[in-house]
């Protein structure tokens, strides 16, 4: 009898400790990819150990809400998936928009053929038709809506969609030809009218477009491939004037992003369009890509264009692992540091400090924290599917894809920026906001949002050759992990213990 009450009192200390534990304890669920293999694989084993890096969440302090991440609907792509088996084409889109894989929820596509079309081609191609008569979409219905519909299909929460042009029809420009030049005045009604067309068209297939850019790349391309110049002043007045009465006349509640180029330009711009009222009256932000440097994120630049307009959004468009040819089935290129991009080679001197080899991975990862974490609401990236030379792509501007295939033997390879996506678009959900955080180790990247059910979602970046313990702190409640080496991590917090 005595050895029984021992007995009951230990069992009853153990019941104390394991409820202080469970008072103590964060439950959390981590996912890793990591250049020594792991593929958002979900880590089990929770390691406890000195020097851990501290992560304090701070979920009052709230930031930007967040639009989405996800990828761009090309020609190029859309052509690639029409050349797989049913199987692999399934499997792609499935991996993209499937409720097992990325989810990407904010997307792109191109108005008018852009340099990864397999041709040049405009919707209205009638020279002279100011009435836009002949205009007709049925240059994309055999590859880019069918891509659509089959992604609309299969993703359960939907998806945004983002529309560019790369330029006018010829016709309508100062130079009569796809790359360069400038919208003709006398046209400026006719393209306003081009616009609302090609909403409308795509609304008749089912499908909706949620914004726009005004143009892609207005300060050109040297003219290489499609192209069109605006001045940030013919923006303002092409906008003000044209686009944004004719949409509202004509009932289409869409967003008009403006810019649509690289960040170094971008306080120039927002300093024109957002000048007053009138002339941000139709703007709902702006556009951004990331060409101008393989490391800057430009953090003052996006803090300085939000302080100049907080009510409006600032949305990276385009992203992408330029003028390479893909690495063919080899995740350790992705993981090193052997990447060049068009500065490589051509920036002038005083900017080639900005373009260094680079590693992939890091590159998108560094891009997408450094983005979040100054107001950015969402991110793009460029083609979803590229083939083995990076193409196809009219101009022969290769790129490279979160997915490589090859069509002659019907292979597809997931690359390990497939992974980097993911662990944001997957995890981070439209509607989240970004939440503060103080983190103890500066070596490491990060950044958090909560979704709308309520959990949290944290991203970390370890760029260093050797792991990291983490020890993530929220409420009164901690849990310590390790993170490896060169990986990226997403943890999901459920809160529903908090009050």
């Amino acid at each position: 009898m005595k050895n029984f009450k021992y007995y009951l009192s230990f069992l009853f200390i153990l019941v104390l400790m394991g409820c202080n534990a469970k008072q103590d304890d964060l439950s959390v669920e981590v996912y890793e990819t990591s250049a020594n293999g792991n593929k958002l694989k979900k880590i089990t084993e929770f390691t406890s150990g000195n020097d851990a890096v501290t992560i304090q969440l701070l979920p009052d302090n709230q930031y930007q809400t967040i639009t989405g991440f996800g990828g761009s609907f090309t020609e190029a792509s859309a052509y690639l998936l029409n050349n797989l088996s049913k199987k692999n084409r399934e499997l792609i889109l499935e991996a993209y928009f499937g409720s097992e894989g990325a989810k990407y929820s904010l997307t792109r596509t191109h108005i008018n053929s852009c340099d990864f079309s397999l041709s040049n081609y405009s919707y209205a191609p009638v020279e002279g038709d100011m009435a836009l008569k002949n205009f007709s979409i049925e240059e994309d219905r055999d590859d880019i809506i069918p891509m659509i519909k089959e992604a609309m299909a299969i993703s359960e929460d939907g998806f945004k969609i983002l529309s560019s042009p790369w330029t006018a029809p010829p016709w309508m420009k100062d130079n009569k030809q796809w790359c360069g030049g400038k919208l003709l005045p006398e046209y400026y009604d006719t393209w306003a009218l081009f616009f609302s067309k090609y909403i409308s068209a795509y609304k008749n297939e089912g499908i909706d477009i949620w914004g726009l850019t005004v143009e892609n790349e207005p300060l050109g391309n040297n003219s290489n491939w499609e192209s069109m110049h605006y001045s940030p002043e013919e923006m303002v007045e092409f906008v003000s004037k044209h686009l944004g009465p004719k949409l509202e006349n004509d009932g289409l509640d869409v967003k008009i992003l403006g810019y649509d180029q690289n960040r170094d330009e971008l306080e120039e711009w927002a300093d024109i369009m957002y000048k007053d009222e009138e002339s941000a009256k139709y703007f709902d932000g702006m556009a951004i890509h990331w060409y101008a440097s393989t490391y800057d994120f430009m953090p003052e630049t996006l803090q300085n264009t939000y302080k100049k307009a907080p009510n409006k959004l600032m949305i990276q468009t385009e992203a992408c692992v330029d003028s390479e040819i893909p690495h063919w089935q080899d995740d350790a290129w992705y993981w090193s540091k052997e990447a060049t991009d068009w500065g490589w080679d051509w920036a002038p001197e005083e900017q080639k400090h900005l373009h260094p080899k680079y590693v992939p991975v890091y590159r998108y990862a560094r891009d997408i924290i450094g983005c979040m974490n100054n107001n950015v609401q969402g991110w793009i990236d460029w083609n979803m599917v590229l083939d083995k030379q990076g193409g196809p792509n009219w101009f022969q501007n290769w790129c490279v894809a979160p997915v490589i295939v090859d069509i002659e033997t019907d292979e597809v390879y997931f690359t390990p920026l497939y992974q980097t996506m993911a662990h944001f678009s997957k995890y981070i959900r439209p509607g989240a906001v970004r939440i503060g955080f103080e983190i103890s180790d500066k070596d490491l990247m990060m950044t958090a949002a909560q979704n709308l059910d309520g959990s949290i979602a944290v991203v970390v970046l370890n760029m260093n050759k050797e792991a990291k313990q983490l020890k993530l702190e929220l409420e009164g409640k901690e849990t310590t992990f390790k993170i490896d080496a060169q990986a990226i991590q997403t943890i999901i917090i459920n809160t529903d213990w908090i009050n």
